[in-house]
């Protein structure tokens, strides 16, 4: 009932990412949310998230920023770490997983999405046919609206654990 919301690792942190086994599997192309993916929702790119992307950069992945938010928060973010990316992305529509996709010249095999909402990152990008992993929220204080979708998302995230835990 909840497969399509699964996604298909599930880790502590972006930051705990083995992108260079990634990269050795054949993956080219990274998607990310930025907020509570990357930084606390609205904070800029701080020396961990630089550093990340620097180490991205040298793997030799390209990287696309996929996010909800309006272009100055998403543009400011991105001055700091230059890569490219698509605000205003209407996730869980598939139409900007696609995009991104193309911006960076991955396909959907060689392309795995990380954020941490289920209902618009996960959903969007398992419904787009890409690879998923979910992180957890790095920072507790989020918009109601987000507050409301973690309770559902707790629900969904008990029958995932309850799977994959016995296996």
């Amino acid at each position: 009932m909840f497969d399509y919301f699964f996604p298909d690792d599930y880790v502590d942190s972006a930051y705990d990412i083995d992108y260079e086994g990634l990269f050795a599997q054949g993956i080219r192309g990274l998607l990310f949310d930025i907020d509570n993916t990357l930084v606390p929702h609205g904070a800029p790119a701080d020396e961990r998230c630089l550093a990340l992307f620097e180490r991205l950069k040298r793997i030799g992945f390209k990287s696309c920023f996929l996010s909800n938010n309006k272009r100055p928060r998403v543009e400011s973010f991105n001055n700091q770490v230059h890569e490219t990316f698509i605000e205003n992305a209407h996730k869980p529509s598939v139409k900007n997983y696609l995009a991104g996709m193309a911006k960076i010249g991955s396909s959907r095999k060689t392309t795995v999405f990380i954020g941490d909402q289920l209902f618009t990152d996960i959903w969007g990008a398992k419904r787009a046919g890409i690879r998923t992993i979910l992180v957890k929220p790095i920072h507790p204080k989020e918009e109601i609206q987000i507050v409301l979708k973690r309770r559902l998302e707790w629900i969904v995230l008990y029958f995932y654990k309850k799977r994959y835990r016995s296996c």
